[in-house]
């Protein structure tokens, strides 16, 4: 009692003196030169090396793809305009039609008649999304949901196409309850009042049901079946040991489910479920030995075939399974390996795949699951690059000080004959993982003669559920410490100059760049952070309700004063004064997930002692960069100020 009595004092008085130093955050920001000013686009020449930032910027590629349940439609979100647009394309060969115009969307999902489109549009980045519905052709659009100062998650329509689900906070601000929209009367009925994060998911056919997850932590979930007619809900999968449950996919009967999990083992596999028998077993199991995950499952070809990509070290392969146990490895799918998601139709053998690589933004194939015919939808754009210099990563691992073994994508430029220059590179999440996708910066500065590691330090998924909890709670610095291992590793690789290396990222990795580069002031010679915490408990208090349903275990209940003492003492604002490095920090004014404020107490007290800093703080932008000019103006200035920071003259 004591002990806790000393750490409540310690956590007041940390917060409190942390009040009066920064009691002037809500004040107009004092330094009008951060807020950026686009520029006229400068591209280079084509063929010129190296090759200019705004090229790799200007390639385009395809995001979320889906196909329509009748299989004769493809949708996908394009940036080719320069913000998120919907485009639908035909798969008879017709031209690609944008579907929507204005500030970009958020999300979009097919209505079951394969006519029309739903879809989510926020302002600028606040993550508040309306809701729209819109037909395929973009010629007759109607408000479902407007504007409000709700958080929403859209779920799914039912099979009627009528009804659909979605969750909200409006009740309260903070708790995530179920809600069913009617499209014929345009009306909402809240049918499950929730605590935290519930979220509706697949309607069981021939039932009222509906699946409903409830967040318990970054990386796991549990599993209910709420009755939509009385409300009900009842718990399908609420394991002594956390796990993640996805992908539900239902048989037509009904009586079966299917879905993605990594229940009482370690990696993710499929797993079926029988409603009758209450019977969960493994559909098929990988080698025992085998370190690869399921990323994603859907039933495919008129329900027959189960279709799943498999995750090993980042890189993805298909697999098809038809539901009498035969297994077969697609090798149809030619190229470079690379990051898949896959969608199909509902009553046909089509198959639509997109594929993102390091040489490659997005592109859709459909594939034929029978004939294993392999037809291109939309083709990746380069913006005059020459796919053969771009550079392919290796997958490295090494032993972190504790013995832990960490894992990273290491992409090295081309023909070097001396050490180069480093920028370890730190994903967002944290549960997440660098991947071998399309990475515009990376090639940018590998073309320049810069290394990227692409780093997957503890708390990472993709290798196992320890392994994604060995940051959670007290943990947490125990990953600030991988990055200063992964320097110690490559010190021995002659091809790397590790006293010449940097580290950057955003969100969760722009908190690491902010604790590593106070921990440990002599280990990098510039730091980049973006949309950064650097006062966990302020953050952890002011989060978005999205992030404060899974914050409580991954982070622990802030709200307890356990908690507030130990990040009151394990915030990099307390440890931002040993910074002795150069920094560089973007952020979003608009940012619903970690307030601007973030980086600005961050930057107030580095310019406040001397420090070089360069700091961008977008207006019109949240949580990350998503018009083209901004995207433009912050990674030209993040290009020049690695480059100005790692490269000598001779270089």
């Amino acid at each position: 009692m004591h002990q806790c009595y000393r750490d409540l004092l310690r956590a007041v008085s940390l917060m409190f003196c942390s009040t009066i130093a920064f009691a002037d955050d809500t004040a107009p920001w004092p330094y009008p030169q951060d807020v950026p000013e686009s520029r006229p686009l400068s591209t280079g020449l084509a063929g010129e090396q190296p090759v200019d930032i705004s090229r790799f910027l200007l390639s385009r590629g395809v995001s979320q793809t889906h196909i329509n349940a009748q299989g004769t439609h493809v949708a996908y979100i394009s940036t080719i305009t320069g913000t998120r647009q919907l485009w639908v394309k035909p798969l008879d060969g017709g031209p690609a039609i944008q579907v929507t115009f204005g500030n970009g969307i958020s999300f979009y999902h097919w209505h079951p008649d394969g006519n029309r489109l739903l879809y989510g549009a926020d302002n600028n980045g606040n993550e508040r999304p309306a809701f729209y519905l819109i037909s395929r052709d973009g010629l007759q659009e109607q408000l479902v949901l407007d504007h409000s100062a709700a958080f929403r998650q859209f779920g799914q329509f039912d099979a009627s196409g009528n009804l659909f689900t979605y969750a909200s906070t409006e009740r309260n601000g903070r708790d995530f309850d179920i809600y069913r929209h009617d499209l014929r009367s345009g009306q909402s009925t809240m049918i499950y009042q929730a605590k935290f994060g519930f979220y509706p998911a697949a309607w069981q056919p021939g039932t009222a049901n509906i699946l409903v997850t409830e967040t318990r932590g970054e990386d796991a979930n549990d599993v209910h079946v709420l009755n939509t007619a009385n409300g009900n809900l009842r718990a399908l999968y609420q394991p002594d040991v956390a796990a993640s449950f996805s992908d539900f996919n239902w048989s037509k009967d009904g009586k079966t489910l299917y879905f993605v999990s990594n229940l009482e083992r370690e990696m993710k596999t499929v797993f079926q479920y029988d409603s009758e028998s209450e019977i969960t077993k493994p559909v098929f199991e990988l080698d025992s030995d085998s370190d690869s995950d399921i990323d994603s499952l859907h039933l495919c070809n008129n329900k027959t075939q189960l279709v799943s990509t498999v995750n090993k070290d980042g890189f993805n392969e298909l697999f098809i399974t038809s539901l009498d146990g035969k297994r077969d490895l697609s090798t149809s799918l030619s190229g470079e390996p690379g990051v898949l998601s896959v969608s199909c139709a509902a009553s046909k053998d089509i198959i639509a795949v997109q594929k993102s690589s390091p040489s490659s933004p997005g592109e859709i194939i459909t594939f034929n699951a029978k004939t294993n015919n392999v037809v291109p939808v939309v083709s990746a754009t380069l913006a005059g690059i020459d796919p053969s210099t771009l550079v392919q990563p290796e997958v490295i691992t090494f032993p972190a000080r504790d013995g832990v073994t960490v894992q990273g994508l290491l992409y090295l430029p081309k023909n070097t004959t001396k050490a180069v220059p480093l920028v370890v590179d730190v994903h967002g999440g944290p549960t997440s993982q660098a991947r071998p996708s399309w990475q515009p910066l990376t090639q940018y500065l590998a073309g320049k003669g810069i290394a990227v590691l692409d780093i997957n330090v503890r708390g990472s998924t993709g290798f196992g559920k320890t392994y994604a909890r060995l940051d959670n709670q007290e943990k947490r610095l125990d990953s600030v410490r991988d990055l200063v291992d992964a320097l110690g590793y490559l010190q021995d690789d002659p091809r790397i100059d590790t006293n010449n290396a940097a580290v950057m990222g955003g969100s969760y990795g722009g908190y690491m760049v902010n604790a590593v580069m106070g921990l440990y002031p002599q280990a990098f010679k510039a730091g980049a952070s973006f949309v950064g915490v650097s006062d966990w408990v302020r953050a952890l208090q002011e989060a978005s309700p999205d992030l404060k349903a899974s914050d409580r275990i991954e982070y622990g209940d802030i709200r307890e004063p356990k908690w507030q003492a130990f990040y009151a003492e394990n915030s990099p604002i307390n440890t931002v004064d040993n910074i002795i490095a150069p920094m560089f920090f973007e952020h979003g004014a608009n940012d619903p997930r970690d307030p601007v404020t973030e980086s600005d107490r961050m930057v107030r007290i580095l310019r406040d002692k001397g420090q070089d800093v360069t700091y961008l703080r977008f207006p019109d932008e949240g949580h990350g960069v998503s018009k083209l000019e901004n995207r433009v103006t912050f990674y030209r200035a993040l290009a020049d100020f690695l480059e100005r920071h790692l490269m000598s003259k001779d270089q």
